[in-house]
């Protein structure tokens, strides 16, 4: 528990956490009431679906925070100041790891159901309540990608240890690798069918059912990952599980 209180009050008292918060709520709520404030009751209806349009941008953002929080440290060198304080480093880095994924989860379920409301509030006679396993995971699992993405960016974080490496390494391969892999012949779609963020995106959205009788491209693109959405979760948590024992078996056999 020293752990934990000594890693929330290293994160919490700088300003990066607070302004990655203030951009990623902004950013959600901000494309939600854009996307349901121009919809309509015929093609591009309101649904729940269309209330987390604006999920992956925030989560960009959470990993640019969760980069950030191991970063600064080897950045400024209190990762060293750290290790000697506390010579086992997989308990100092699981402690870090855990207060990150925390943050992110409680700022992606502020995000998500932030964004639901607003939409609530501008659409009050649209379809928008949560009547369906569907619907509350389109929503509350907001927040559990948020902090498994958070995983593995402080694993990659531990990594490369450089802040602007890490952040361009997430931001490319979350926003543009994943989607470009397509594009290779014969068997793009198929290796695009497992890549962590696509599977991700089919546990959230599932085969569509918060999103049903409208028109996808106003809402989430539905992800063709062909996983059910419990082992869609199961996957991209082990990805980031083994992704941070890699960061952290590197970290205990290198210089800090």
């Amino acid at each position: 528990m020293t752990l934990l209180a000594v890693e929330r009050i290293k994160l919490f008292t700088t300003r990066s956490p607070w302004w990655c918060a203030l951009v990623t709520l902004v950013l959600t709520i901000g494309f939600s009431a854009l996307v349901v404030g121009n919809s309509n009751d015929g093609e591009f209806a309101a649904t729940v679906a269309s209330t987390q349009f604006g999920y992956s941008f925030g989560m960009a953002v959470i990993m640019v925070l969760a980069a950030l929080a191991v970063t600064t440290e080897y950045r400024f060198g209190t990762i060293r100041a750290t290790f000697q304080a506390i010579p086992h480093r997989t308990s100092a880095l699981l402690a870090k790891t855990t207060v990150v994924a925390v943050l992110a989860l409680v700022i992606g379920e502020l995000s998500a159901f932030g964004s639901w409301g607003v939409a609530n509030l501008l659409k009050p006679n649209a379809d928008l309540a949560l009547n369906s396993g569907a619907d509350w995971i389109n929503v509350a699992g907001v927040g559990v990608v948020y902090a498994l993405a958070a995983v593995i960016a402080v694993a990659v974080g531990i990594l490369i240890r450089h802040s602007a490496g890490a952040i361009a390494l997430l931001l490319i391969y979350a926003l543009a690798v994943e989607s470009l892999i397509r594009l290779i012949p014969s068997v793009g779609e198929d290796i695009f069918k497992w890549l962590p963020f696509n599977v991700a995106e089919k546990f959230l959205t599932g085969d569509g059912a918060s999103n049903m009788g409208r028109n996808a491209a106003a809402g989430a693109p539905l992800s063709t990952a062909t996983l059910s959405q419990g082992w869609a979760l199961a996957y991209f948590a082990a990805f980031a599980v083994v992704l941070l024992i890699g960061a952290i078996t590197a970290a205990n056999r290198r210089d800090a």
